[in-house]
């Protein structure tokens, strides 16, 4: 809280500088955001600057591996995500359909497509005649983290991976999240790698264009906070868990808005309380797409949950920030979320000052500003081009990245689809200090095309 509170405290001492002061000075607020920001970036240019290339699936023991997809409403989209599993060159030994009580034609599928009989609530089916390892559970609903809490206590494999219905899994995928199982008996969660795929529309081109790379900053960061031994993050869209593990610290929490955030947190912590040595990682070859907001409302939505749900998880373990016993963690990547929390209101701070010093024609103050945020973006575009290289090389993904884009990317992304994240958080901060958890309901625009 002593952190949270510090940044809080220099933010309304910088924004009050675009009013009394003259020069760049003026813009403080603005300066300390980029020098925040480039200083980020630093930090995961030079975590990744020796990059693993792709893992070698070299399996040390054999590890059984079982899937659950918490599924409500999915219909249109739940064959085809099941098919990228059946598909897998080392498919898994279970998989279960979470259905969360689903009211629209999801039954139809597992019925009509895959021969499963309706269990009776809160029970799961025997196998499906056509596909044995597919299994069907029934529940009323209750939200996603009820949902795969239930499938927890039935799949005994040891290794469980969260699937959501809007995911399609590259060959090879689960492969690799097994392998990096197998062959590291302390690792107790690893994400892979989401690429997001939007509807074929105007907007759903412009929103897939600039979450691409955002999706491939963001998954460079997570590698480089894994070698920093403080990787968070694990997108639930696509995780592996050790179960043992999973159920030791009680699943996930059905109150948390990011649920798959949150239970990282108490990894860490078990493993760190109990000596354990538990680990967390990125696993490169792992790679899916995943279908992703292709327009401004879904978007601000999605961005209001993830972002109201980071501040609840840093809340409610705010005893681990700056704490020595938990390494790197607690005295590196926990503080840096801590100053997260109000990156978003330093950005939409500066560009409102920017605003009203353009507006009222304080030119003596624009042009330092444009001259800072042109370094910026310089910056910014030498990162990404260096970016696409370590992606491609480290995922062996990089179908329809262009340097081009990318340098059109870097120039407009900071005065477009960045103020946009922010306008999310800010819309999140509202519904974490008012209580108001959404969750919404996902519009599902192009998976079922895209398998």
């Amino acid at each position: 809280m002593l952190i949270w509170g510090l940044a809080v405290t220099v933010f309304a001492a910088l924004f009050a500088q675009g009013f009394v002061r003259m020069g760049v000075g003026a813009w403080a607020v603005g300066i300390v955001y980029i020098l925040y920001d480039t200083a980020l970036l630093a930090f995961v240019a030079r975590k990744t600057v020796a990059m693993d290339a792709l893992q070698p699936l070299v399996s040390a023991r054999p590890a059984t591996l079982g899937v659950v997809i918490a599924a409500y409403n999915e219909a249109p989209v739940l064959a085809a995500t099941i098919e990228s599993l059946r598909r897998q060159d080392r498919p898994p030994e279970l998989i279960v359909v979470a259905d969360d009580g689903s009211n629209d034609g999801s039954a139809d599928v597992l019925r009509e497509v895959y021969g499963l009989t309706a269990p009776a609530l809160g029970t799961m089916s025997g196998p499906s005649p056509t596909f044995p390892e597919l299994r069907w559970l029934r529940l009323p609903r209750g939200g996603k983290a009820r949902a795969l809490n239930t499938a927890i206590q039935l799949i005994d494999t040891e290794v469980l991976v969260t699937v959501d219905a809007d995911t399609l899994l590259e060959p090879g995928a689960l492969t690799a999240m097994r392998s990096a199982f197998e062959n590291e008996p302390q690792l107790v969660s690893a994400t892979g790698v989401l690429r997001p795929i939007c509807a074929p529309t105007r907007s759903g081109r412009i929103f897939q264009w600039f979450q691409t790379y955002e999706y491939i900053r963001n998954f460079l960061s997570r590698y480089a906070w894994m070698e920093q031994r403080g990787l968070l993050l694990i997108s639930g869209a696509f995780a592996g868990f050790r179960r043992e593990a999973l159920v030791r610290v009680g699943g996930f929490d059905p109150e948390c808005l990011v649920e798959d955030y949150e239970v990282i947190h108490r990894l860490h912590r078990y493993g760190v309380d109990h000596d354990l040595g538990w680990t967390v990682r990125v696993v490169g070859a792992a790679f899916a797409t995943t279908d992703s907001p292709a327009s401004l409302m879904p978007f601000l939505r999605q961005r209001r949950r993830w972002f109201a749900g980071f501040l609840q998880t840093q809340l409610w373990n705010r005893d681990m920030v700056g704490n020595p016993k938990y390494g790197s963690l607690g005295t590196a990547m926990l503080p840096v979320k801590a100053l997260d929390t109000v990156q978003p209101l330093y950005g939409l701070a500066a560009v409102g000052l920017l605003i009203a010093f353009v507006v009222t024609g304080n030119h003596m103050i624009v042009w330092p500003i444009i001259i800072a945020m042109a370094m910026k973006v310089v910056v910014d575009l030498v990162w990404l081009l260096r970016s696409l290289v370590l992606y491609r090389r480290w995922t062996g993904h990089g179908e329809n990245l262009s340097m081009g884009g990318a340098l059109l990317a870097a120039i407009i992304e900071p005065f477009t689809f960045q103020l946009l994240r922010h306008v999310g958080a800010a819309w999140g901060w509202w519904v974490f200090l008012t209580g108001k958890q959404v969750w919404g309901a996902s519009v599902r625009t192009t998976t079922a095309n895209a398998s």
